[in-house]
Parts: C-alpha cells; structure tokens; sequence
C-alpha cells in the first residue's frame, strides 16, 4: 500500500477542511482575477498576464497579487 487514504477513508472533518479550503482557494483566484481585469495595466505592479499565471498557485498567488499587485 502506498499509505496514501482515499476520500471515504478520511474523517468528516478532514473531509470538511478540505473542501472549505478548496472553495476558499476558488474564491480568491476569482476575485484576484475579476480585479484584474477590472484594472488597466497602469494600475498593476508588472505585467497583467504573470499576475494571471500567478493567481493559479494555490493561495499564495491571489494573496501575493493583492498584497504587491494593485498600485495605490
């Protein structure tokens, strides 16, 4: 066995984290990317279509776009 669990064999609340994070991650990819293109590429630190690529890594990327994407 190669020690991995399958979805049945997880807790319900293990079950339930994982699925809020999921739905949380989607909510800030979402929101990272209607405000871009919301935003001129005046109004964006770099280019608009890295901070697109960046908002597919998970967290970090919506997060990171947020705190250091969005001129003042």
């Amino acid at each position: 066995m190669d020690g991995r669990q399958k979805w049945q064999d997880l807790a319900p609340g293990k079950r339930r984290a994982i699925i809020v994070a999921g739905v949380l991650q989607l909510l800030l990819q979402l929101a990272a990317l209607h405000d871009l293109s919301r935003r001129t590429p005046l109004e964006v630190n770099g280019p608009k279509k890295a901070w697109v690529a960046a908002s597919f890594i998970n967290f970090a990327g919506p997060i990171a776009y947020f705190v250091r994407g969005r001129k003042k």
